[in-house]
Order: C-alpha cells, then structure tokens, then sequence
C-alpha cells in the first residue's frame, strides 16, 4: 500500500466524534437538511459571517446585542427569532453584508463539536463539487462529520459523506479503512442518480414534509448550486 496517501473517513454523528477527532487536519461538518445548505445559502447571497451556537440561551444573548438570528428546533423556527434554518431564508436582500448568528437542533452542534480542529469546513450537497475540489488541493487527512438527528444516524448526511468520499478516492491520492466510510460510499452510489426519490422515505424528510417544506427539501437535495466554501475562523463562519 502506499503509505503517502491521505485518509478520508465518514463519522455517522457528533456522538461519535471522540473516536475520531484529533486524527484528521480537516472536518467536513455536514447537515444537508438544513443547516450546512442553509450556511451555503447565505454566502451565496453575500452573507459577511455566521456565527454558529449551539444553544437557544447564546442565540438570545447575540439577539439581544442587536444580530439577526435564525434559530430552529425540530425543523421549526424558535418563537421570537428573525427566521429558522431555510436556505430560503438567507436569500433576502436585508441579508446581504450583514453578520447573522444561527442556532439549529444538529448542525451548529456538530459545528461546536469540531470547533477545536485544525480546519472545520461546511459541507451540503449545493456545495459537492466545489468543496471536493478544494479537498484535493489541500491534500490533508479529511473527516467528514455527519450531524444527523439528535445524535442518531440519518441517511440525506450520510449519502452526502459517501460523495464527497467517492471524489476524493477516485483521485488515487486518499484512502479509507472504516466500515462507516464504506457504508457510506455504497449508500452514495445507490442515491446519486435520484436523490429525492432515494429519500423518499428517510425520516428527516418525512418530518420536513409534514412541516409543508417541500421547497427547503429540493433546494437541499440539488447538488452544485454554489461554489462557496464556508470555513471556521475565530468562532465564525467566513467565505474562503
């Protein structure tokens, strides 16, 4: 084997993250319903920083210093906050420049999670490309860190681990060894060609659905919308 490559490994939740953390140079948090695409979202739209918290009780405090905040639990935006975690949210004009805060049930924990590591990036499916792209230019040790559902497994991050794994692999620059890394690179090969009917039936989705988010789930579900990469830097989040 060639020892020179690099290794690129899927965590299926934040839960499991201390088996992995301190091994990988880069993090690759992902939440593709709907933090990470919400995130992609507003520096798409020219969102300056986001600052990510893990808990309502942070979010009111940046609320009550005058920020925008978007704040959601269980798919729902938190009474008395400006929006939730709809991409669609941070697509407003008044967004554009400013510096927002947002606080979600998965993402911006598995965010503060992985805060410590060298390099914490964002990562959806409206990104695939571009971050995998960015990836291989780095050449470093990669982590992609699922944020799930309260710290269970969920298909929609999973398959997108399993992608960005699938283009780093087929470099011949990167290898894996963990059977959560292969689970997700067949989860991937199996969905690709139709992300929406292969979600059809996952949980997240469900509960997105009864919520009447059908346009969110399109929106999160449709690869290669932007080529912006967010990345971690002094507790914010910035554009690369």
């Amino acid at each position: 084997m060639d020892d020179t490559r690099k290794h690129i490994e899927v965590c299926f939740t934040p839960g499991e993250y201390e088996y992995f953390k301190d091994e990988y140079e880069i993090v690759v948090v992902i939440d593709v319903l709907r933090a990470t695409s919400a995130i992609c979202s507003a520096f798409n739209n020219g969102v300056s920083a986001l600052i990510p918290v893990p808990t309502i009780e942070e979010a009111r405090e940046y609320q009550a210093k005058g920020y925008l905040v978007g704040a959601e639990r269980k798919g729902q935006i938190v009474d008395g906050f400006d929006f939730g975690n709809s991409p669609y949210s941070y697509m407003k004009e008044e967004l554009k420049g400013q510096e927002v805060v947002l606080s979600t049930t998965n993402g911006t924990k598995a965010i503060n999670i992985a805060k410590d590591a060298d390099t914490v990036v964002i990562g959806a499916l409206s990104n695939l490309d571009a971050l995998c792209a960015w990836l291989i230019e780095q050449n470093k040790n990669v982590l992609c860190l699922c944020s799930g559902w309260q710290d269970k497994f969920n298909l929609e991050d999973t398959i997108c681990a399993g992608a960005i794994m699938e283009q780093l692999i087929a470099t011949g620059n990167y290898t894996s060894d963990e059977d959560s890394s292969i689970a997700a690179k067949y989860l991937y090969l199996s969905a690709k060609d139709n992300y929406m009917g292969y979600l059809k039936s996952s949980s997240h989705r469900r509960r997105l659905k009864n919520l009447n988010l059908n346009e969110d789930i399109k929106y999160c579900l449709t690869p290669n919308q932007t080529d912006v990469i967010p990345i971690l830097k002094n507790g914010k989040l910035v554009k690369i």
